[in-house]
């Protein structure tokens, strides 16, 4: 039966997760050169429009629509949203016989539109996440292709490997070969989102190659209050990200939002600790990053670990993501924004480590992990799940990239780098430094720029 309490909380998460892709605006906006703030901003929020729309259109039906081949996509029939409203999912409407040992939802059905939103806004900002790796240099509207053609080819399909679970949809609904097969466990998308869009973020970074005077110039952040908001607000929208998960509000979205909590504070603890044996002092990117990777490195381990094995999730996340970062200058890939380095690495960790701390205790629909006498079994699943996430996205975006650079629709030119991608894209520009001597216009774009020469033609009327 449908539990109203239960489908006002997976609403409310959405609602959480949908503030994340702003969060994380802020948080990129803020580490980017000022002449390129407004660009990154746009990039991340035009995936709040465009993936929404392609949701509707066919990305749910992709994802969540019953099996078409072998649990790698789905077969369509809920494209458009058919058969969403009026309609409820859940095993709780399942025959017993057919709903498989997973850790969620609840026990009670969900609307089927409800748990469409909610799905919607894990599709959002997994795209958004890549647009770190390439700031300060790519074209907005080949960002938008590469979006369009990114989610449909790459992350449409991954959610129905990773999410899609037999009988979810109804009694005779098939999912994806990672959920149902493999069995490998992942609550909130360590693989779908993180893993995925960290390797499409090192594709990228290698197809759009450094940025002029890369390693030298790095580009100092031009708002760091800005990366520590973005921060923030991400923290508290992956409440929505990993609780919500849970699908009901019971016991295991309190756990879920403990270790969200937990792990995030001790991996701040483990990237400051590394800052400060390597550098002499912490610093508050830092703290901001540490905060992300803990947050990345719980997802798929929230509704499997207890707290302690929360909080040691977080020490090595924050610890193995402040060294990863140093990799990109070993290896001599521009990943502007560390994406590979918090995103990818971060979700490895977390999603190999629930093979060691898992355990039925918190979770009986879960597995044991090494640490708990399960053996090597369950690390050899996650292992499974998330290098083959990792593969399939690198080279797919690997070829993406290079057919969207191809066609001369990904980069701009030097000279647009050096001036300013911001009024070269979107002729705008975050900050007026000074208003206008013309009649005290401020702003920059046609606008301002038709509203000045107004007045100045104006004021040599007036002269003569």
């Amino acid at each position: 039966m449908l539990n109203a309490g239960d489908t006002a909380w997976v609403l409310a998460s959405a609602a959480l997760v949908m503030l994340m892709t702003p969060g994380l605006a802020f948080f990129y906006g803020g580490m980017v050169r000022v002449k390129s703030v407004l660009n990154m901003l746009m990039m991340n929020f035009i995936c709040l429009a465009i993936v929404s729309v392609l949701w509707v259109l066919y990305g749910f039906g992709e994802s969540f629509s019953t099996d078409a081949f072998s649990g790698l996509i789905g077969n369509f029939s809920q494209a458009g949203f058919a058969n969403t409203w009026g309609h409820l999912a859940g095993f709780a409407t399942a025959a017993t016989s057919t709903s498989p040992a997973v850790a969620w939802p609840g026990s009670d059905a969900l609307p089927v539109i409800v748990f469409a939103m909610f799905q919607l806004m894990f599709a959002v900002i997994t795209p958004a996440l890549i647009s770190g790796a390439i700031a300060d240099r790519a074209k907005f509207w080949g960002w938008a292709l590469f979006v369009v053609l990114w989610v449909t080819i790459v992350y449409f399909p991954v959610a129905h490997w990773v999410f899609s679970f037999d009988g979810f949809m109804g009694p005779d609904s098939a999912g994806g070969w990672i959920a149902n097969k493999l069995k490998a466990l992942d609550f909130a998308g360590g693989t779908a989102v993180h893993i995925n869009a960290g390797a499409a973020g090192l594709a990228l970074a290698l197809v759009l190659g450094k940025r002029k005077g890369w390693p030298k110039d790095t580009g100092r952040p031009h708002n760091v209050p800005f990366v520590l908001l973005g921060a923030a607000l991400l923290w508290f929208g992956w409440y929505g990200f990993n609780a919500g998960s849970a699908l009901s509000a019971g016991d295991l979205a309190g756990v879920a939002f403990t270790n969200t909590t937990v792990a995030t504070a001790a991996a701040v603890l483990g990237w400051l600790l590394v800052e400060q044996l390597r550098f002499g002092k912490p610093t508050t990117l830092g703290a901001a990053s540490g905060a992300v990777a803990g947050l990345v490195a719980i997802t798929p381990a929230c509704g499997y670990v207890t707290p302690l094995g929360s909080i040691a999730i977080g020490v090595i996340a924050g610890a193995l993501c402040a060294l990863a970062i140093s990799l990109k200058y070993k290896l001599g890939f521009d990943d502007s924004l560390d994406v590979v380095g918090v995103h990818l690495v971060g979700g490895l960790v977390g999603t190999l480590l629930i093979g060691f701390f898992g355990t039925t205790s918190v979770n009986s629909l879960g597995a044991d992990g090494l640490f708990y006498g399960g053996g090597l079994g369950l690390l050899g699943r996650q292992a499974a799940a998330a290098f083959t996430v990792l593969a399939y996205s690198f080279v797919v975006t690997l070829i993406l990239g290079f057919i969207i650079k191809a066609a001369g629709g990904f980069r701009v030119s030097t000279e647009d780098e050096v001036n300013g991608i911001d009024e070269a894209q979107h002729a705008e520009s975050a900050y007026d430094f000074g208003q206008s001597v013309l009649g005290g216009h401020s702003g920059s774009g046609p606008a301002a720029l038709a509203a000045a020469s107004k007045d100045g033609a104006a004021l040599e009327g007036s002269k003569a």
